[in-house]
């Protein structure tokens, strides 16, 4: 059966680490011992030459071999084994120049001709090597002999053994295999430990469990429709998924740059960086509404979500006013009760002039106001809406005037974004005056045209803005009112700022002359220019 591949993540890499430090070991060992081998045959051999040239260099025998024949009792013997003796060497032969031995250590041999190519030192050179010889392998030595006048009369040859060689080599073998060992223990060991801090990271999964789970994140996150942003611990961008970044209004080079290198200083960056804690925070970026959640882990960064709120905060804006329509009706149905009950008793009483003239009365209030409404604003959707609110402050018991000054063409680029700050606005203003104690409260809505700008100004006789905080209610969730139990609240003037920004206006408030707040919104390129029409904006206008 063929061993089988384990296939949890941190057993096959302990596995491999294991292979790899057991391969290392191997190779690291080999390399030490292949030139120590080496080493030891060199010593061996100029250890050899050394004492062929100790040998060569006494007088005596030189003249020994030319006065003599070749002698197992002679003095060129008596000398050789004298020497080999001393030195420990394997043995030590002396030839004339015919290759003759004149020494042995195996005295039989005297006599004969050697077995090895005494040539290079008969030569005049040294020589050095590994032979196989009649006493078996052995590393060598050969130089020739000289005479008195250094003439060359013959050659000494050397041998160590070679045995003796590779005894050292085994000797020293044992203390190699065991740093051998110990290093490949230590790595076995840093194999182990790494595989087991990885096996508690992947919590034992499988390999391809990885790939299909970082498959099914990347599906998840680009397939959601909440938009998630990873943090890291020094604030910058690891992971921005597609709907992050419609949300955010980033590109796919905001990873891995600083979060407040990509967006810009406000609350949106403040809610995402952690310094405004809170669940459900309410946001606005590009006049969307947001609501962020953000949860810290464990190696310091973040993990944010986002929902678009926008549409909601819509329906929720649209639910007021129908709400505020609702109670106006059913005022008006009341008062239209009323006016009938009145009617009738004039007929029954028959004063019909007196009722034809109270019926005449009533309607002629009412047309002229929606006539002066749509004179005033060309409009349709943002003349509707002031008639819409007309009557919730009616009923509120707050009138909502129109300026005199009131001019607006019917040639609005986009309609919603005007019944947006309109709505926002006049709302606001018919919260800060409805139930005060005074003889009239009143809203003043003005809409002038300037050009390709519409300038925007609501005005109420309520208790204004306090100077230190008229730019702190375009903040997001700022608000001095109670939140409703449908929808926060804080979100309106800063959805009116951010529309004003986006068309690359303004949004300001101001205090009104004889007490109360003015709100004034300037909105370049909100009209679009007749052909014969001067787009220039007189001065102190933004465009």
């Amino acid at each position: 059966m063929r061993p089988r591949w384990p296939r949890r993540v941190f057993a096959q890499v302990l596995s491999v680490q294991l292979l790899i430090t057991t391969g290392v070991t191997a190779l690291t060992a080999g390399l030490f011992l292949a030139p120590l081998g080496a080493q030891l045959d060199q010593q061996a051999e100029h250890r050899a030459l050394a004492i062929a040239e100790a040998t060569a260099a006494q007088p005596g025998i030189a003249r020994a071999l030319l006065a003599g024949r070749p002698d197992p009792d002679g003095p060129v013997q008596a000398a050789a084994e004298r020497i080999r003796l001393a030195t420990d060497a394997s043995y030590v032969v002396v030839v004339d120049t015919r290759g003759i031995r004149f020494s042995h250590t195996t005295p039989s041999a005297i006599g004969r001709h050697v077995s090895t190519d005494p040539g290079p030192a008969l030569a005049g050179r040294e020589w050095t090597g590994i032979e196989n010889g009649t006493l078996g392998r052995s590393a060598r030595g050969k130089v020739p002999l000289r005479d008195t006048e250094g003439a060359i009369v013959g050659a000494v040859s050397v041998g160590i053994a070679y045995d003796d060689v590779r005894d050292v080599l085994l000797h020293a073998l044992p203390g190699i295999l065991v740093y051998a060992g110990a290093a490949l223990a230590v790595g076995a060991l840093a194999a182990f430990a790494v595989s087991w801090r990885l096996r508690k990271r992947t919590h034992g999964i499988e390999l391809s469990e990885i790939s299909a789970l970082l498959q099914e994140r990347e599906a998840i996150l680009h397939g959601i429709r909440e938009g998630v942003v990873a943090l890291d611990r020094r604030g910058g961008l690891r992971l921005v998924n597609d709907e992050a970044q419609r949300l955010l209004g980033l590109g796919p080079d905001a990873i891995g740059r600083p979060l407040d290198a990509v967006l810009p200083p406000g609350r949106t960056a403040d809610v995402l960086a952690g310094r405004v804690s809170g669940t459900d925070l309410l946001t606005v970026r590009d006049g969307r509404v947001l609501v962020v959640n953000r949860m810290t882990t464990t190696g310091g960064g973040a993990v944010a979500t986002l929902r678009d709120r926008t549409e909601l905060e819509q329906l929720g804006r649209e639910l007021d006013g129908t709400r505020g329509l609702t109670e106006a009706l059913r005022a008006q149905d009341h008062e239209h009760a009323n006016r009938m009950h009145t009617v009738l008793g004039l007929l029954e009483l028959e004063l019909y002039d007196e009722a034809a003239e109270f019926v005449a009365e009533v309607t002629g209030a009412h047309r002229t106001t929606a006539e002066q409404v749509t004179e005033r604003v060309r409009e349709p959707l943002v003349s509707a809406l002031l008639v819409g609110k007309g009557a919730v402050a009616a009923e509120r018991g707050v009138a909502l005037r129109v300026s005199a000054r009131t001019r607006l063409p019917e040639r609005v680029v986009d309609p919603r974004d005007l019944i947006t700050v309109l709505g926002n606005l006049v709302d606001n203003a018919l919260d800060a005056v409805a139930g005060r104690r005074r003889t009239e409260g009143f809203v003043e809505v003005e809409l002038r045209a300037v050009g390709g700008t519409v300038v925007l100004t609501v005005s109420d006789n309520g208790p204004g803005v306090p100077a230190g905080t008229r730019e702190l209610v375009f903040a997001d969730g700022w608000s001095t009112k109670e939140a409703a139990p449908h929808r926060p609240r804080g979100l309106g003037l800063a959805l009116v700022r951010r529309l004003a920004e986006r068309y690359g206006g303004s949004a300001r408030v101001g205090e009104r002359h004889g007490g109360g707040a003015v709100f004034t919104v300037e909105l370049p390129e909100a009209l679009r220019p007749r052909p014969t029409e001067d787009t220039r904006v007189p001065e102190g206008v933004k465009r």
